[in-house]
Formats: C-alpha cells, structure tokens, sequence
C-alpha cells in the first residue's frame, strides 16, 4: 500500500519495506519520497514523532528499517509565517504553484533582519502568495534562493514549495557552470575599463574593521572566497581621443555569487559603480567638476548603478529553461540618458 503526498490535500504517505531494502531511516524515507522532502526535513519529522514504523512512533532518525516494516509518514500543517505577510505591491514577471518570478526595485530588502524587520520582499511574497505556499521546512514561507542588495534593482525567483526551492538552490549554488543558470546584470561606472571585454579573477572577504563591507583579499587570507565576475563594456560616455571616458555601461556576469561581487571587483579595477556609497568613495567629488545638466543628475543619483536584467534558469519541475528580463528601471535610464548628453 502506498499513497501519495499531495501538496493541497492529505499529507500522509505509508510505505512498505521490500525484501532488499534497509539502511537508516532518514536515509530510506528520503529515497523513497523521491524528491519531494528533503533528508533533513524528513529527519526533522522523524524527531517531531511524524513516523511510526509497524504502527510504533519512531523518533530516532538512524532507527533501521527492516524489510517488511509498514512505514507511516504524516506530514503536519506548515506552521504560519514568521514573519508576516504585507501587502507590498509586486511587480511579478511569472507564477505557478512551484515559484514566483518578481522585478525587486530598488530599496527593497529582501529578507527580514536587524533594523529591516517588516517591509521586505518575504512580507510581501507571504501576502501575495497566500495558500499557494505549501511550506519551505515545514514553514508557509517563500524560498529565497538568491538575493539581491537592497539598492539593487532586477529579476529575482523565489520557491513556493520544498521540492522547487531544493531544485533551484542547487542551480544557484553551481553558478550556471554545468547547468542552465544565467544572470547577467547592468552596471554604470566610472571611467573606462583597460580592457573593453574582460575577466575579474579576485579573492573577497571582509572588509577590515567593518563587518557589512567586502573586500578583495590574498588567496592565503582565512575568510578569502573565491569570486570571479566576467564585464563587458556596452557602451562609453564622453570618450576622448586618449581612449579614456567620463564613464561606461557595462554587461556584467558572475561565475560566483560573493556578497557585493561586482560593487568591489569594479572599485578593484579602478572603475567603481557610479552612486556606490561603500566603493566610490575617491569619485565622490567627481560629479562636482561635471556641466550641467549631468552634474545634477549623477549628484542625485541615491544609489549604486545597478540593475540584474536577466535570470535564466531550470524549471524545477518540468525542465523547461525559462529566462526573464527586466528593463533597466527609470532612475538608471535617465543616469543614462544624462552621460550621453
């Protein structure tokens, strides 16, 4: 006998041990749900008294199965969200029941944390999602499996359910390298590359004496990750004859995720990002000595320059490649538009 977990109706599953079959418990359960719990949430039931084997509460995850052991799995309610939804209006560039895709704008944060604790993109995804949030860990609550700076703008998907978010975690954590991934982002920064198409090949970690700024760092350094961000410049402002430029757009795609990747690989290059307030500390007097109009446009400008354009990326459940694009938003448009003139 055995039945089925439905993520909308009865979360019970009874399962019978074959002849050849053994091993841990977690480990047998987690085969045999195929996909659709993960081993440590199914762990996690175990211990909260959710499996009985022979008819017998079983709370010992490394418990052995036998062959012939009847085998009960009964999955409980998710338990409300913590925190609470909030009804922020979303920009949303695809749903069904497995995930969302959204267009984040800038000053958006996007989870919940120290100074940052309502307002967010979870607030707002745990009210627009409703019911169709079948729980991340036994909990009703999206599945960020990326994130982005607040003052980032861009395309970003989260997960409604355990089996999407475990399938999109894993694209996410392998950077595209043997899979579908893609993210590729637009950034204005100052000045002009030395080379026009390139590679940024540098360790990060943490800043020194502040812990929320990022770094290039030494190989050997202890907190040094690996990070590598690929850039291409789409278009130069105000070239001279000397091949320099007042600034530059470019294309930007990352092999790794780092925390502030392409804010600190670009100031590492001598090209930070036009309106960084962490990186571009030594062109903040540069907008001062610019004609107007632009002065006062870049001057205004709140924010880094950049925007994540594209997300592609493996549907988690049919497979299908589905790629996203947002067009840059208006505040980077009319940046633009001002360092053309």
């Amino acid at each position: 006998m055995s039945e089925t977990f439905s993520e909308a109706g009865l979360p019970r599953k009874v399962l019978n041990a074959g002849e050849d079959d053994g091993g841990r418990l977690d480990a047998w359960l987690t085969t045999k749900v195929d996909g659709e719990l993960s081993r440590n949430r199914i762990k996690a039931l175990i211990e909260e008294g959710a499996v009985s084997i022979n008819g017998k509460i079983v709370t010992e995850p490394k418990k052995k199965v036998m062959p012939g052991d009847v085998i009960e799995l009964v999955q409980p309610e998710p338990e409300d969200p913590e925190p609470k939804g909030e009804d922020i209006p979303l920009e949303v560039l695809y749903e069904d029941d497995d995930l969302i895709v959204i267009a984040k704008p800038a000053g958006l944060v996007v989870h919940p944390g120290a100074g940052n604790w309502t307002g967010t993109l979870v607030n707002a995804l745990i009210h627009h999602c409703g019911a169709s949030l079948s729980g991340i860990g036994g909990v009703k609550r999206p599945g960020i499996v990326h994130r982005l700076d607040k003052e980032t703008s861009g395309v970003m998907v989260a997960a409604k359910n355990d089996i999407a978010h475990r399938h999109l975690a894993e694209q996410f954590a392998d950077h595209g390298r043997s899979g579908d991934l893609e993210r590729a982002y637009q950034a204005v920064v100052w000045g002009r590359p030395s080379q026009l198409k390139g590679t940024i090949d540098a360790p990060l970690g943490r800043a020194t004496g502040d812990r929320t700024k990022r770094a290039v760092k030494r190989e050997d350094s202890a907190d040094a990750r690996h990070a590598v961000t690929h850039y291409e410049v789409m278009e130069r402002f105000q070239e001279t004859p000397d091949a320099t430029a007042l600034a530059s757009l470019i294309e930007c795609r990352l092999e790794t995720g780092r925390t502030h990747q392409i804010r600190v690989h670009m100031a590492h290059v001598g090209n930070p990002l036009v309106g960084d307030p962490e990186y571009s500390g030594g062109f903040r007097t540069k907008a001062n000595r610019l004609p107007e109009p632009v002065r006062s446009v870049v001057a205004a400008f709140p924010r880094q320059a950049l925007h994540a354009f594209l997300l592609a990326f493996e549907h988690p459940r049919t497979g299908e490649i589905m790629e996203f694009e947002a067009p840059m938003p208006d505040d980077m448009a009319a940046l633009v538009e001002a360092l053309r003139g």
